[in-house]
């Protein structure tokens, strides 16, 4: 393993800081749905905003050389206008100076879903202006922190946001809409090549990339039927974020066929023009689970996911084109996310061939239930999880792929959108209910030790078929 590996690991601004109305901060579109919705929010998240310097000592002292964060675009720009909130920029300089003071190289998302509420107001991604705004925002970032970065994504998994919420409207602004989600999957991958551009012009040292939400996809055979169904699906999870930010051009298939019902021709050729010429200097992809298909039925399109963590609630299907199925082999967490530690060996082989570039698994992890009262947890299950999926990482560089980091999800328990802080994900257990005490869990010395090691502790396993031996 290269010395100069990045072992470390991430979390989202929304999901920890809490302080959300603290020194100028505006709201976001997350605060404002999730209190008019009645609904657990990240008010107080870990407290990360008071708490990041013993935060990342802890890091530091667990042996990890690097942290994944994102800035908070409310805490950063004021208002509509682009007013910078300098209280906001204090705070994120405080965060790089303490990277730096304990050895930990920063790796920052610029934008972690927490869109302005004064700019959700107007549309939020619907609305064209949106990317305009972003990229000045972007600049900011770049022209206060330039000099403390080394690593820069514009966006962490585009998919996410804007799928849960134009299509399934699950996440804010709540929408079932495929001509909005259009809209606004075409206006981030726009606003995301704008960033780019800015950073390229402005000669900032260091290199940009985007994070993905990374579904490898398979098929539940080899017909001609799966095989169609399995490109469907991977239009769907992965190429329109990937292609566009690697390769600079959405899927031509993808396109064809939206365009059979809906509206393609906001698309305009000078943005496509600006698409293609910036793409990004590396890819991040969050790693949980793949997407394993078979071909279109009946049925209407249905998406539900499962934010109870009670088994079996979650089901995807897209009429006329997939629907995605369990493997009865397979082992599934209470929130549906199947374990499948193959699927990031074989994916990260298939983005590597497909786009040569830099791959950093920007986010990897399990969420559980767990009872953080005890000394420390004994979460076996989540060294179990790291250690197969590192050894996927180390599998697919022995096969050359150029893999830079891996960042656990999450440095400490965090706020997990709609599945509240009972989902944890955690290397360091945070006591939510008695007065955010940090616990280091199993997890975290495992971690320090395979670091330490260069990662030869990690047990070393072959997969073979759709099973590890």
């Amino acid at each position: 393993m290269d010395k100069n590996f990045l072992w470390g690991g991430a979390t989202a601004s929304y999901q920890c800081e809490g302080a959300w109305d603290v020194d100028d901060k505006q709201p976001s579109m997350w605060d404002v749905y999730l209190h008019e919705n009645n609904l657990e929010n990240g008010d107080i998240a870990s407290d990360h905003y008071h708490r990041y310097e013993e935060d990342i000592r802890m890091m530091a002292e667990g042996g990890q050389n690097t942290y994944r964060f994102s800035l908070s675009w409310p805490r950063i720009i004021k208002d509509k206008e682009g007013t910078v909130n300098e209280k906001g920029v204090a705070f994120y300089h405080r965060i790089l100076d303490t990277c730096h003071k304990y050895g930990i190289e920063p790796f920052v998302t610029i934008y972690h879903w927490d869109l302005p509420q004064y700019w959700e107001a107007e549309g939020g991604w619907l609305n064209h202006q949106v990317c305009a705004a972003y990229e000045h925002f972007a600049k900011v970032c770049f022209e206060n922190f330039g000099e403390k970065v080394t690593y820069w994504t514009t966006f962490n998994e585009p998919k996410w946001f804007i799928v849960n919420g134009y299509f399934i409207g699950n996440y804010p602004p709540g929408l079932q809409d495929v001509q909005k989600t259009m809209y606004g999957a075409y206006h981030v991958m726009y606003a995301s090549a704008l960033a780019v551009r800015a950073f390229r012009e402005g000669n900032y040292p260091g290199e940009i990339g985007i994070v993905h939400s990374y579904t490898p996809v398979n098929g539940v055979d080899d017909s001609i039927e799966t095989k169609i169904a399995m490109r469907y699906a991977d239009n769907y999870c992965n190429n329109w974020i990937l292609d566009t930010a690697a390769l600079g051009e959405f899927p031509i298939d993808l396109i064809a066929k939206l365009s059979e019902k809906y509206d393609v021709s906001f698309m305009k050729q000078e943005e496509l023009a600006i698409i293609k010429q910036y793409t990004v200097d590396f890819i991040g992809l969050n790693y949980y689970a793949r997407t394993l298909v078979k071909p279109y039925t009946e049925g209407e399109t249905q998406l539900i996911f499962n934010h109870s963590g009670k088994k079996g609630q979650s089901k995807v299907v897209i009429k006329n084109w997939f629907e995605q199925v369990k493997d009865p082999n397979s082992e599934y967490t209470a929130w549906d996310t199947e374990i499948y530690p193959k699927g990031l060996q074989d994916g990260l082989l298939e983005a590597w061939q497909r786009y040569q570039l830099p791959i950093f698994v920007t986010e990897n992890g399990v969420g559980v239930r767990e009872d953080v009262s005890v000394e420390c947890v004994q979460d076996e299950y989540r060294i179990a999880f790291m250690n197969d999926h590192i050894n996927a990482i180390m599998n697919a560089m022995d096969q050359g792929v150029d893999i830079r980091g891996y960042y656990a999800w999450a440095s400490f328990d965090l706020y997990s959108w709609k599945n509240g802080v009972e989902k944890r994900y955690g290397l360091v257990a945070v006591d939510f209910e008695n007065n955010q005490v940090r616990k280091p869990k199993a997890s975290y010395y495992w971690f320090k030790e395979m670091i330490a090691s260069n990662a030869r502790l990690i047990t070393r396993r072959k997969f073979e078929g759709d099973k590890i031996k």
